[in-house]
């Protein structure tokens, strides 16, 4: 390979200087140096730019008559930017992406326009894609597989050759650009199974579809939560998949790289929601952002002075002995590490459908066993280092002990928890790093305040 191919297919960053250069372009309307630019990006790179352009600037360049973007660098945007751009471009440039687009990312991008957009965009895409799209918003809630899927599959029936399927495929102009699996149905539609295109191509032209058929197939019912969509392709190692409805019908397919960005949200998600942050995109101005984290810090507020009333409940323990105020936040501290590592394994465990009724009890078993062992462990070098700081062995057997206590049950709330809430059906990533601060604040400050009564005598 050349020095040249070897510049060329270096991967695109944005830069100062690049972004620099567009918001002159913009400003001077050269539409069509923007259009030859933004064209030669790949579309997740063109909808990077886009993103880090400043919110004036990007506005401006929806506002140039003639520009142009490739309908999949729309796709590429974040939520919340798709939905602002969208809304902000004509209705013929809207129908226009729509058009271009396979119906999977047609249906997103209808789904994020505000309900006048939407209604301007309905009256002017083909009746037979509009029949489509309004079936699927209007039978399968937002989160579902059907939400995902492209209804343009490939589908032939059980008593075709493998050579009818090849004519079929190289005539039919109807079928999706790209396709791993071939579907066999019934006359009324139902799946019987599928078929990979490799073995078509592999097998000689008089052989019927029903003896090379996979009749295990993974079957996604278009109602089953996106999430769990994810765990199957996962699970099975799919590329594809195909999509029914409750009749068993095939209503079409879901293909590894959307699941791909589904599993890439949920992870992005389940972070955020642990240090109850949500819904955030860069794009996001400072007072939005501030009425999504509000709720979570007042809970925490709360939740704080609550482990402060215990703190006052033993203000006098604490004036006669100075140590134990300097010695609370490592007790406090090492819990809730402890019981955020734990929070971290059961959310995942809860979402990958792996924490179930066989196994809840040995799961919380085990983390009462890895509490202590932890407990032990660290008390055992709280307590020499708190011997040597302050050349008290009281006061050591007192952290010593409180370590113990607090990190049982840092495990067992870290756990416990969430659990209890997902069974309520309330999201454990979302509201448990909250509650199981303040169980591991109050436990850690009540042990260690309250044993220094007995242990120090006082």
């Amino acid at each position: 390979m050349s020095n040249k191919q070897i510049k060329e297919n270096k991967t695109f960053e944005v830069t100062k200087e690049f972004i620099d250069n567009l918001i002159i372009l913009i400003n001077e309307k050269r539409v069509g140096e923007i259009n030859n630019i933004l064209y030669r990006l790949h579309p997740s790179d063109a909808a990077e730019v886009l993103s880090n352009l400043p919110e004036k600037f990007r506005f401006d360049l929806l506002l140039l008559e003639k520009i142009n973007f490739k309908p999949d660098t729309i796709i590429e945007l974040n939520n919340a930017l798709q939905k602002d751009i969208l809304n902000n471009l004509s209705t013929d440039e809207v129908v226009s992406i729509v058009n271009e687009l396979e119906s999977d990312n047609a249906l997103q991008i209808i789904s994020n326009l505000n309900e006048e957009k939407k209604i301007e965009v309905y009256e002017k895409i083909p009746s037979k894609d509009k029949q489509l799209i309004e079936e699927v918003l209007n039978i399968y809630p937002e989160d579902s597989a059907a939400r995902l899927m492209q209804v343009e599959y490939c589908s032939v029936y059980p008593n075709w050759t493998v050579g009818e399927t090849i004519d079929y495929l190289r005539e039919n102009e109807d079928l999706p650009k790209e396709f791993l699996q071939i579907f066999v149905v019934e006359n009324d539609g139902k799946l019987i199974g599928s078929v990979p295109s490799s073995r078509v191509l592999r097998n000689p032209r008089n052989i019927k579809m029903n003896t090379i058929i996979d009749e295990n197939s993974v079957l996604i019912n278009g109602d089953m939560d996106k999430e769990e969509v994810g765990n199957l392709f996962e699970q099975y190692n799919l590329v594809s998949a195909a999509v029914v409805d409750r009749n068993k019908k095939l209503i079409g397919m879901i293909t590894a790289d959307d699941i791909l960005t589904v599993v890439k949200e949920e992870a992005e998600e389940d972070t955020l929601k642990l240090a109850g942050v949500q819904d955030e995109e860069i794009t996001d101005n400072a007072l939005k952002i501030t009425k999504k984290r509000f709720i979570w810090l007042l809970i925490n507020l709360f939740t704080a002075v609550i482990a402060s009333y215990v703190i006052g409940l033993f203000d006098g323990n604490i004036e006669k002995v100075v140590a134990l105020a300097i010695l609370m936040p490592i007790v406090a501290s090492m819990g809730g590490n402890a019981a955020t590592q734990t929070l971290a394994v059961t959310v995942r465990l809860l979402a990958t459908k792996e924490l179930i009724a066989d196994n809840l009890f040995k799961v919380i078993n085990k983390e009462f066993v890895v509490g202590f062992f932890n407990g032990l462990l660290f008390s055992t070098i709280s307590a020499l280092f708190v011997y040597f700081w302050f050349n008290d062995f009281k006061l050591s057997i007192l952290i010593g002990i409180s370590m113990i206590i607090n990190m049982v049950f840092a495990g067992l709330s870290g756990i416990i928890i969430p659990i209890l809430l997902n069974k309520y059906k309330i999201d454990p990533a979302v509201a448990s790093s909250v509650f199981v601060t303040a169980v591991t604040d109050v436990i850690g400050f009540l042990s260690f305040l309250g044993l220094a009564s007995f242990i120090l005598g006082i």
